[in-house]
């Protein structure tokens, strides 16, 4: 994938945070999914020397068969410090780097982290999106802001995620008897359309296969 870069990478938080209010007026909540898709990726991190090296992995699937296409690992000097909120400045230049060996381009990416469903509407998934103007989607292990109703414990139940009385995602019920996930609104895909693929790349366990592919070779497990 050829990738152009949008903005330097070592900031100030007040740099930062005008990034992120400046590029989500470009995000897109609504589908612009080039169909059928065929290609599903996962992108993850993991971090060496105590923290000091990025390593992050991408792993491409077909769809909807899930069969694991192409991966790619890239490792780069850690240029952000961790801070909730800000963990694309931290995370994202190293993606970039393992996005530009990969030679399928996938036509939606899902991200292990939050989409829409961020205090300033700019999470990884939206960061990543509008960078590669690919539809991203934001599948989170844990709640970042907002408030649900209880959730059923059937595969497939959903409430609304809410924050400041907007609906930013979704709570994701993919697997009976295990934890929901978090789902929202990347770039260029509506939330009841993220909700749908979620789905359909979750066949067995709580996480996708995209996720969970790209998650054990950023780890090295």
């Amino acid at each position: 994938m050829k990738i152009n870069q949008r903005h330097a990478w070592t900031l100030t938080i007040e740099e930062a945070i005008a990034i992120q209010e400046e590029m989500q007026t470009e995000v897109i909540t609504s589908d612009q999914l080039q169909e059928p898709v065929q290609y599903v990726a996962g992108v993850d991190m993991g971090f060496e020397a105590d923290g000091t090296i990025s390593r992050a992995a991408v792993a491409v699937l077909s769809f909807p068969d899930l069969k694991l296409q192409e991966t790619s690992i890239a490792r780069r000097p850690t240029s952000f410090p961790y801070i909730p909120g800000f963990l694309s400045f931290r995370e994202i230049p190293a993606v970039l780097d393992a996005l530009e060996k990969i030679k399928i381009t996938p036509d939606l990416i899902l991200c292990d982290g939050q989409g829409i469903a961020h205090p300033r509407r700019f999470g990884i998934a939206c960061h990543l999106g509008v960078i590669i103007d690919i539809p991203t989607i934001g599948v989170a292990k844990s709640l970042l802001i907002g408030k649900h109703e209880e959730l059923s414990e059937t595969r497939g139940s959903w409430q609304p995620l809410i924050h400041k009385d907007e609906i930013i995602g979704a709570v994701l019920r993919t697997r009976v008897g295990v934890k929901p996930v978090y789902v929202s609104s990347g770039h260029r895909i509506s939330l009841s359309t993220a909700i749908d693929y979620v789905l359909r790349c979750t066949p067995k366990y709580r996480l996708p296969e995209t996720t969970r592919i790209a998650d054990k070779l950023a780890s090295d497990r």
